[in-house]
């Protein structure tokens, strides 16, 4: 079996049978593009299905001098994964990552903004300049609701449930979840739809497309971060922002007033709440609050 065909299998096994979305198909396959790159450039012809322990092992000590702790983690778990589709595929019997250790690290708190530096960001925009309006929106969104920034460029407006008080997001996998919605976002959403979006060139296959550039097609990854950094840059923040850390902050700020972790793993759309749980690091006074009011030996 040929390293491109076993790939190629491999991410149609990605998308096709787990449902992952393009971006996580494109980093595991990054993972085992590195380990053929590695192959053909000390000319090792080994098979997929007869690469052995060693030859993973010299992999890794190389990596290990180019990259940091939790890319070399990274890196391995993923290597980790495709061997266990060429088990589970029959054409192999072991995985040879199997006692091979990932490096230990940190467990990295997300970074998050208070609610003084998000209203200091969200009052910095020139609503004046054409984008104003739409780039409020767009922070009041991944604020209040938390988005992925894949989220929020896919967002629709027929996902628009504003009488109900919800928008039906469709995050990893093509998961579909309801979030709710506040009033001043609705509002701000409403703006930009009714008195700045109807005026741009809508490219029809973006009709339905909420947030729009000004050529009237839909927002790219990079764009939303460059929007994000321009912003906390004239916001004066000095802390290193993404549309991510709305999202961190988004998830903390519902914690610290007491919302319950179940509700925010629902709202996050994370598969497992250990993912949520890393918020329960962050503010450590929420937990004291806890036991506090509720239990019987206060």
């Amino acid at each position: 079996m040929k390293w491109q065909q076993a790939l190629e299998d491999y991410t149609n096994y990605l998308k096709i049978e787990r449902g992952l979305s393009i971006n996580s198909i494109n980093s595991y396959s990054r993972d085992v593009k590195k380990l053929i790159l590695f192959l053909e450039t000390h000319q090792n012809s080994v098979s997929p299905t007869i690469i052995d322990k060693t030859v993973i092992q010299e992999f890794i000590y190389q990596i290990a001098k180019e990259v940091n702790a939790r890319s070399q983690s990274r890196t391995i778990s993923g290597l980790r994964s495709f061997f266990d589709f060429l088990i589970f595929e029959n054409y192999r019997e072991t995985n040879p990552l199997e006692l091979i250790e990932a490096p230990k690290i940190g467990r990295k708190l997300p970074d998050t903004l208070s609610i003084s530096e998000i209203d200091t960001i969200v009052a910095s925009i020139d609503l004046g300049s054409p984008q104003g309006e739409r780039n409020r929106a767009i922070i009041e969104t991944l604020y209040s609701c938390g988005l992925r920034v894949s989220e929020l460029i896919n967002l629709k407006i027929s996902d628009l449930f504003f009488d109900e008080g919800f928008i039906k997001v469709t995050g990893k996998g093509d998961k579909q979840r309801f979030i709710p919605i506040g009033n001043l976002t609705q509002k701000y959403i409403n703006i930009y739809k009714n008195e700045v979006r109807i005026h741009l060139p809508i490219v029809e296959a973006y009709r339905d497309v909420l947030f729009l550039n000004r050529r009237g097609k839909q927002l790219t990854r990079a764009m939303i971060f460059t929007i994000v950094k321009q912003l906390g840059e004239i916001a004066g923040i000095k802390k290193t922002i993404s549309p991510h850390t709305f999202r961190h902050s988004f998830a903390t700020h519902l914690l610290e007033n007491g919302a319950d972790l179940r509700a925010i793993q629902l709202m996050l759309g994370h598969e497992s709440i250990t993912t949520t749980e890393i918020y329960m690091h962050v503010d450590k006074s929420h937990l004291r609050n806890v036991i506090n009011e509720f239990h019987p030996r206060k």
